[in-house]
């Protein structure tokens, strides 16, 4: 039996011409992304965030949504007084509002002229504002400005005895609320400090 033997050949390569892996289409990398667009001068806020603006909703909402909140008593005379002044705040938003002096409770829910999905939220956090004795000209700024924001903090858990829990949320409010409204002055935020929460 004998045995076939090939001898090796070689293959010079032009290093120039184009194989069959290299990629000829041009590189779109960093460079490409961040060339200047025309419309991309300095005095464009990148970080602007446009107001939302009645007609921008093309369609109405499909579904009604709708929060409800108890109030204490003593707040029945109040709201009683004021909330013709919130039914016609809110209806500028498209939003329902109820108040029910027999369940002591009060309700916002969407209708069909609601022009701001987001608005319905917004009314939530009213009516609990408005449970925890915030007036109603502090507790409407959550409606008007995109930017405010609120919070009920429940302080009543921090301290087991009563009568230590009575002593720490007087030092918060302060001699005649001189504490309360220096934190006011340093954070810019107004402050409710009612019962067992702080608003």
């Amino acid at each position: 039996s004998s045995l076939c033997t090939a001898s090796p050949r070689t293959m010079e390569v032009d290093e120039e011409a184009p194989t069959a892996h290299s990629d000829t289409r041009p590189k779109r990398g960093k460079q490409k992304r961040m060339d200047n667009k025309p419309w991309d001068t300095e005095d464009v806020d990148k970080w602007k965030i446009e107001p939302f603006k009645e007609g921008d909703m093309k369609a109405p909402l499909l579904e009604e949504s709708s929060f409800a909140t108890l109030f204490p008593g003593y707040r029945e005379k109040y709201l009683r007084e004021s909330w013709p002044e919130i039914t016609r705040r809110l209806e500028q938003y498209g939003i329902g509002c109820e108040l029910n002096l027999v369940e002591g409770s009060m309700r916002v829910f969407t209708t069909r002229r609601t022009w701001d999905p987001f608005a319905i939220l917004k009314a939530r956090d009213l009516i609990r504002l408005l449970s925890r004795s915030v007036p109603m000209v502090q507790a409407m700024k959550i409606m008007t400005d995109d930017e405010i924001a609120c919070d009920i903090i429940k302080i009543r858990g921090f301290v087991r005895n009563k009568e230590k829990f009575a002593k720490r949320r007087q030092r918060l409010i302060g001699p005649n609320g001189a504490t309360l409204k220096a934190i006011e002055l340093l954070t810019q935020c107004y402050l409710m400090v009612q019962g067992n929460t702080v608003a």
